[in-house]
């Protein structure tokens, strides 16, 4: 499948914003089941635009503008080929050992009734990783309610959970602490997915989690469509939480208030035969 995403990121600041740097994790990285055809970030003012790698192995680019600035538009266009692999990820790059991902952080510290979700979970039938995997998914879709919207950085599992409810991030989390706490590495994913019911505006970017299952690797889980990840989906960034894989993050000083919209479309685009 070949997928195109056209994202926008529009910032409106009060007065002009000194010193703003932005901190974007929005670039895609091939691997088995994923090739990137083509990818650009453009901001709308001049400044200074720079790529790293992080820790996680995830593209980094850092920017900051040359003059203050009272509006700023992060515009991220690209095409992404994608196969279905049934959620398995190989071939991407990892920099850390596996057992790095049995950490525990402050968003996805497990409470004590995400730990007895989990614990059932586990109980319930076969106790192989993947079929405990696919329980912790369905239990978590039974007590979670899924609502489209932005993410935060300030919003836990054990909140979300209490709640009932969340965006993608808050039932990735949720997922995450259940299965860290059966000591299965898990981590964070955020990236895109291409909806199948035709819906092609989308209010934000997606997220997911991976789970490291013993002879297969690590495979995806998306507990706000209560699916495993499928070639509808471009994975762009990994981390312990949300922190370490957010599209953007950003500092700046002055500028007053700032008012943050966001235009995605994500669609199948059509493949150019060839002669």
């Amino acid at each position: 499948m070949r997928i195109r995403v056209v994202h926008e990121t529009i910032y409106s600041y009060e007065q002009p914003a000194r010193g703003l740097i932005q901190v974007m994790r929005l670039t895609p990285r091939d691997h088995d089941g994923q090739y990137v055809r083509r990818w650009r970030i453009e901001p709308s003012v001049d400044g200074h635009l720079t790529e790293r790698e992080d820790g996680f192995g995830n593209i980094v680019h850092w920017f900051s503008p040359d003059e203050p600035a009272d509006a700023l538009i992060i515009r991220v266009t690209g095409e992404v080929d994608t196969n279905e692999t049934h959620g398995i990820v190989r071939g991407a790059v990892e920099r850390l050992p596996d057992p790095f991902y049995l950490r525990e952080t402050d968003l996805t510290a497990p409470s004590d009734e995400i730990q007895d979700l989990a614990r059932r979970a586990a109980a319930a039938g076969d106790p192989a990783v993947l079929p405990c995997l696919h329980r912790l998914l369905a239990a978590i879709c039974d007590a979670m309610a899924f609502e489209p919207g932005p993410a935060s950085s300030s919003s836990t599992a054990a909140k979300s959970f209490a709640n009932g409810k969340g965006v993608c991030q808050d039932l990735a989390h949720v997922f995450i602490a259940g299965a860290r706490h059966l000591e299965i590495p898990t981590r964070y994913v955020s990236g895109y997915f291409r909806r199948e019911d035709g819906e092609i505006e989308q209010k934000a970017g997606h997220a997911w989690a991976e789970a490291l299952v013993p002879d297969l690797g690590w495979v995806g889980f998306d507990p706000s469509n209560a699916i495993g990840t499928t070639e509808g989906y471009i994975r762009v960034a990994t981390g312990l939480d949300y922190l370490g894989a957010a599209p953007i993050r950003g500092s700046r000083t002055g500028g007053g208030t700032e008012t943050l919209d966001v235009r995605l479309r994500v669609e199948q685009a059509q493949a150019t035969a060839q002669s």
